[in-house]
């Protein structure tokens, strides 16, 4: 239990900036950003508990279900 508490106590280096600067992203970046597109607004087949393709949890668009597919 110390060591989980000596883990909260590190210091850590603190950085000192003058400024930051938050702008928006254009389409154009965002749409470099994505994968793929959600076409359907299913998200899991109730009879396969398995995502729906071109839906909210599609594995073409955020990956498989299991890593190691």
């Amino acid at each position: 239990m110390k060591a989980l508490l000596d883990l909260f106590k590190q210091v850590t280096q603190e950085e000192e900036f003058d400024a930051i600067r938050i702008g928006l992203a254009s389409p154009e970046k965002i749409r470099s950003w994505s994968y793929g597109e959600v076409k359907k607004p299913e998200t899991i087949n109730y009879r396969t508990f398995k995502p729906e393709r071109d839906g909210l949890f599609c594995a073409k668009i955020f990956g498989p279900v299991k890593d190691y597919e």
